[in-house]
């Protein structure tokens, strides 16, 4: 199940979702314990939701194969997101992985994010269109900062369960990041990425975020939004955005807007079941 929240435009100073991420991001905590302790188990229960979900999911509106890049999470590599660029290539994209290997933040994606913006390049090149970013989790992040490098070879950016704003400690994980990628999460630029994370991109962005995520806390990976820029709560487990029918229909749904037509998310027909 999930929710839209929609944008507000000119009023998105308002917007509760992101006010405590842009204004008072040491109020942000990690996720309660039994949420990360569940994870497993939720897992488990998303992937067989997939199984008994899929030939709703296959009457889900086609897409025009513009190409979509799909990036992985944390110390997560092409394998985690097989289901979902499987998903995306039989309902009518050109789906790519990222190939980089796993994604240890700027060791796989280049201190600057030059290795994934070489592979935008080299697909829209390849394409010859637009490239929509799909990023979990970490993969978010990096997809959200490309954006903001290079917006011209990218059609849209949806984002799913990715702290990209907020309180980079609010992550039951912050141990196990910084030994592998050697950054501090409280260092100076770590913060800068966080305090400036949650500001609109130029072109079309989706943050699909969970209240019941185990991994970060749902507060990181929500928006400002605008007229190109909404939220969408799913209820999911942080692994589970990989295996979620919800968030595949969602994903679905957003990249199948005609280029220049973007509109905010509205969940219809059958479909309405995953969403409230």
């Amino acid at each position: 199940m999930a929710k839209k929240t929609r944008g507000k435009g000119a009023q998105a100073a308002d917007d509760p979702l992101h006010r405590m991420a842009a204004e008072t991001p040491q109020a942000i905590r990690a996720p309660a314990k039994r949420w990360a302790m569940l994870e497993p188990v939720r897992f488990a229960w998303e992937l067989g939701g997939l199984a008994l979900s899929s030939p709703l999911l296959a009457t889900a509106p086609r897409g025009d194969g513009h190409p979509v890049l799909v990036l992985p999470g944390f110390a997560a590599n092409d394998c985690g997101t097989l289901l979902l660029r499987q998903y995306l290539a039989l309902i009518g994209y050109k789906v790519f992985p990222w190939n980089l290997g796993w994604n240890l933040d700027q060791h796989s994606a280049g201190k600057h994010g030059e290795f994934v913006a070489r592979r935008i390049e080299e697909i829209a090149g390849k394409a010859g269109r637009k490239v929509s970013l799909v990023g979990w989790s970490l993969g978010g992040v990096i997809a959200r900062e490309a954006a903001r490098r290079d917006p011209s070879r990218l059609r849209q950016v949806i984002t799913l369960g990715s702290p990209f704003a907020g309180n980079p400690k609010a992550t039951s994980l912050p141990v196990l990041y910084e030994v592998i990628t050697g950054n501090r999460m409280a260092s100076p630029e770590n913060l800068r990425r966080y305090a400036e994370g949650h500001r609109p991109l130029s072109v079309p962005s989706s943050a699909l975020f969970s209240k019941s995520d185990g991994a970060v806390a749902w507060q990181n990976c929500v928006s400002e939004t605008d007229g190109i820029t909404e939220n969408i709560e799913v209820v999911s487990s942080h692994s589970g955005f990989a295996a979620n029918p919800a968030v595949f229909y969602a994903v679905a749904d957003r990249l199948a807007q005609h280029e220049g037509q973007w509109r905010k998310f509205t969940a219809t027909g059958p479909y309405a079941a995953f969403f409230r």
